[in-house]
């Protein structure tokens, strides 16, 4: 007979095994269940002491110390570990590091995100951890804020889109799945509507404003099974997220009918008492976070003996933790944890971490990552050449006597591979173990590109030009108030005249200057919002000098968010935006540059003219003198949905093939579209709705849906679109989401400016 207990039996039903751990574990061993510490510091106290059901910010020794550590402990409850694997696993050396979210959401392709997702998920599988703290569902709405990166852009469509691609991508077939990952969607919610473009700061904004805008691309992943949310840290209408009863119990958990796990953010149990300051002490502020209903702690260590308290002082009953508890476990069961604690995996490490067809990925999403700003014909650089089967350019047909081209490659992020990886990776800060970042050879900046991709005879030479910063310490001291490292404070670095020298010199000994501008990992991230938009330090110098010189110039923009670029930028032959482009980064960039690839890229945000014109997000609400200011319009110079090609297209007969309908039907139409230049394209078709009269002030325009379609050097083809029309929606003055009937329009185009999109009408009936 089996000496098992009915938790331990994997044919008992997951409720039953579940119900009978619970049953047997102490108020000590549940509330250390509820807990995730962070494991820099070593991992035997939190197992064996507190009980913690999960551990983050754990480097690969300590996590198989972790994983034998569960094995001994009384109930061997397995652990959840988890990691920021944000665009790739972040924190595993060699592992494969993907465009940043914002430059993935640039190639506006599901299908490349799913498959991001998934190959993540093998890496970090391998790796012993469960769980990533991604995707980012915040919408960008200040430029300034530090963590544009992070997130998918401004529109909350093309959020939800992408995301669920990337929760499946994680998720895989199912958490029984090996290779299967949890995936979070985050912050749960309006943590982006910062004041100031300052991270973590209170979220002014209303419940119909939430349900307009920020809630929607979360309620996508809930109903689609993304397994965990992470709360955000702000609080909204005094009360913070944590303990927001409105928006965890009636929305989350009541309407959308939620059942997966909730996870705060870092220490925002503790933030109620000494930052909020709306809980006397963590005895009070234990109590409120699990009557709010959350299930893991992060990184608040006080909770552990403040929900004890609470308990011992009649504010919780023990039976009060169980259902948390019991969330927590539902995950470790269906992850098939109890059965195989998948620990790390040395072979299958060796198999698929940074395997070449993970690489060959990130080197197609790092190609469809870039958006071609602007272009006088420049670009592509001496045209006629293709990728030879070396990767090198090859004339494309007999004449073998083109031209023999110089160009210089300058700039401070023309050979950098920390701002080309972006946040949460390597050289970033929040792993210890990584001090050197990830192995060089594995990331190709903007200049290895160059010298490895030019026909052959070309030279390519190098000059930085420019420094952007140096830091200095925070006179607030070294250290938050929980304790987290305070950012040091960044001082633009002043021009220096041999550096810009030593550009020019290159400029004017070249016949093609590409200089690579943007900002640094110091500008990025929690802590990180800055007060300007420029570009940083000596580059503006920089880059006039270089315009000055009469050399056809390319700029590159390799930065975390959008930047307001000088007239010296503006003007030039062209412009490609690279958002942090990952590890194959540089390779593309080149390739696009000589032609050897076609721009597909379309601008996830809006840039902004200055930043004081900010808001520049396409979709706000209209208002009479709000299109301009005194001295400068609000006209942005690079809107969402913009892309540049090769080639041109031209849009033509957009047809509606029913133009009255009612609620439950969906909106049919047709646009003609045709390559009319000589190389081949990937269009992104984007279709906006406009609710042309309605009972509360709305947006002139939102995305609903788009195509991206081929086309081929004169080809002119007719592209299927559907619109339901359920989902044609408003959010009216009750914070009811509806369909008003009356009169719509459907605006089909390029870009989401209104000059480029072609207008049909519809009805709908009630």
């Amino acid at each position: 007979m089996s000496d098992r207990l009915p938790y331990q039996d994997p044919t008992l039903p997951v409720p039953e095994r579940v119900a009978d751990l619970v049953g047997r574990m102490t108020l000590e061993e549940k509330v250390g269940q509820m807990m995730q510490l962070n494991a820099a510091d070593g991992v035997e106290r939190l197992v064996t002491e507190v009980h913690v059901g999960s551990i983050l910010h754990t480097s690969p020794e300590n996590v198989l110390r972790a994983h034998e550590l569960a094995a001994t402990t009384r109930l061997r409850i397995p652990l959840l570990i988890a990691e920021d694997a944000i665009h790739g696993h972040s924190f595993w050396e060699g592992a494969t590091i993907y465009p940043t979210q914002l430059g993935m959401a640039a190639t506006w392709s599901p299908d490349l995100l799913e498959q991001v997702g998934r190959a993540t998920a093998v890496e970090v599988a391998a790796t012993g951890n469960h769980w990533t703290f991604s995707p980012v569902l915040c919408i960008t709405r200040d430029l300034r804020w530090g963590r544009v990166s992070e997130t998918f852009g401004e529109d909350p469509f093309l959020i939800g889109e992408l995301a669920s691609a990337m929760v499946r991508g994680y998720q895989g077939d199912g958490l029984d799945d090996p290779t299967a990952i949890l995936a979070t969607a985050k912050h749960f919610a309006g943590y982006s509507e910062t004041q100031g473009g300052r991270d973590a700061s209170e979220a002014d904004i209303s419940r119909r404003k939430l349900r307009s805008w920020f809630l929607p691309p979360f309620e996508r992943v809930a109903r689609e099974g993304c397994r965990t949310f992470m709360l955000g840290y702000q609080s909204m209408d005094g009360v913070p997220v944590t303990i927001n009863d409105w928006l965890l119990s009636e929305v989350l958990r009541g309407e959308w009918g939620y059942t997966g796990t909730l996870v705060t953010d870092w220490d925002n149990v503790g933030r109620m008492v000494w930052e909020q300051h709306i809980q006397p002490d963590h005895t009070h502020a234990a109590a409120a976070a699990v009557r709010a209903g959350n299930d893991m702690v992060m990184t608040t260590p006080q909770f552990f003996e403040g929900a004890q308290d609470a308990v011992r002082q009649g504010m919780l009953a023990e039976s009060d933790l169980d259902a948390a508890v019991a969330r927590i476990l539902t995950l470790k069961f269906e992850l098939g944890l109890f059965e195989d604690p998948r620990r790390p995996d040395a072979a299958r490490q060796a198999e698929v971490i940074g395997s070449a067809q993970h690489a060959a990925l990130n080197l197609e999403v790092a190609r469809r990552s870039l958006v071609l700003l602007t272009n006088d014909g420049t670009l592509p650089l001496d045209g006629g050449y293709v990728a030879g089967p070396d990767a090198r350019a090859v004339p494309a047909d007999d004449d073998a006597d083109r031209p023999v081209r110089r160009i210089a490659v300058v700039g401070p992020n023309a050979d950098d591979p920390d701002t080309q990886l972006g946040d949460w990776a390597g050289r970033s800060g929040q792993a210890d173990w990584l001090p050197d970042g990830h192995p060089r050879e594995m990331t190709q900046t903007v200049l290895d590109g160059f010298r490895d991709h030019v026909p052959a005879g070309w030279s390519v030479t190098h000059a930085r030009g420019a420094d952007i910063l140096t830091l200095v310490p925070d006179p607030d001291g070294a250290f938050f108030p929980d304790g987290q490292p305070r950012p040091q404070v960044v001082l633009p670095a002043e021009p220096d005249a041999a550096l810009i020298a030593e550009a020019v010199a290159a400029a004017h000994d070249a016949d093609y200057v590409v200089a690579v501008v943007g900002d640094r990992i110091e500008l990025v991230g929690e802590g990180r919002s800055t007060a300007t938009l420029d570009l940083v330090g000596a580059q503006v110098a920089l880059l006039d000098a270089l315009a000055a010189t009469g050399t056809p110039l390319v700029v590159v923009v390799v930065a975390s968010k959008p930047l307001v670029l000088p007239p010296s930028a503006r003007s030039a032959a062209a412009i490609v935006w690279a958002a942090n482009p990952g590890m194959r980064g540089g390779r593309a960039v080149a390739e696009l540059v000589l032609g050897l690839i076609e721009p597909s890229g379309r601008l996830p945000l809006s840039f902004a003219e200055h930043v004081g014109q900010l808001p520049v997000y396409y979709n706000q609400l209209p208002g009479q003198h709000g299109t301009r200011y005194a001295d400068l319009t609000q006209r942005p110079p690079f809107a969402f949905g913009e892309g540049l090609s090769y080639t041109t297209l031209e849009y033509a007969a957009l047809t509606v093939l029913d133009t009255a309908l009612g609620l439950d039907d969906t909106v049919r139409a047709q646009v003609t579209v045709t390559n009319t230049g000589t190389r081949p394209a990937r269009e992104t078709v984007q279709v906006y709705v406009r609710d042309t009269v309605t009972s509360v002030t709305w947006a002139e325009k939102e995305l609903k849906t788009y195509r991206q379609v081929d086309l081929s050097p004169g080809e002119s083809r007719i592209v299927e679109l559907e619109v339901p029309v359920a989902d044609c929606t408003l959010v009216d003055a009750q914070g009811h989401r509806v369909v008003e009937p009356g009169a719509f329009e459907l605006l089909v185009g390029p870009s989401s400016r209104d000059e480029s999109l072609l207008v049909a009408g519809f009805t709908v009936t009630a």
